[in-house]
C-alpha cells in the first residue's frame, strides 16, 4: 500500500507511544492486516516509520535507565547491563 507522508508520520508517532498495530490501523482508517503486512516488509516506508518510532522511544527509555544507573539505582544498573548484553549480542 502507498502511504501519505502524514500517515507515515502518524505511524511513527503512534509506534513511539507503543500503540498496537490494530489501534494504529483503526485511527488511520486502514485495514489492520494490510498495515501489519507492510510493517513486516523491511524496505516498506511503513516498516521504517513504525520501527523508527519504536526505536526512538527505546532511546529515551535507555537514556533514562542510564541516568538512573549512574546514580546507583540497582534495577537501573541491572537493566543497563542487560541492554549492554543485548547490544553486544547484536554485534
Amino acid at each position: 500500500m502507498t502511504y501519505s507522508p502524514e500517515q507515515l508520520q502518524q505511524i511513527e508517532y503512534y509506534a513511539s507511544i507503543y500503540m498496537t498495530i490494530t489501534d494504529i490501523a483503526v485511527i488511520l482508517q486502514l485495514r489492520a492486516e494490510e498495515l501489519r503486512s507492510d510493517i513486516h516488509i523491511e524496505d516498506s516506508p511503513a516498516y521504517l516509520a513504525y520501527h523508527k518510532g519504536k526505536a526512538m522511544s527505546k532511546v529515551q527509555l535507555h537514556a533514562q535507565e542510564m541516568t538512573l544507573a549512574k546514580v546507583g539505582s540497582p534495577l537501573a544498573l541491572q537493566n543497563a547491563r542487560n541492554n549492554l548484553m543485548d547490544m553486544e549480542d547484536d554485534e
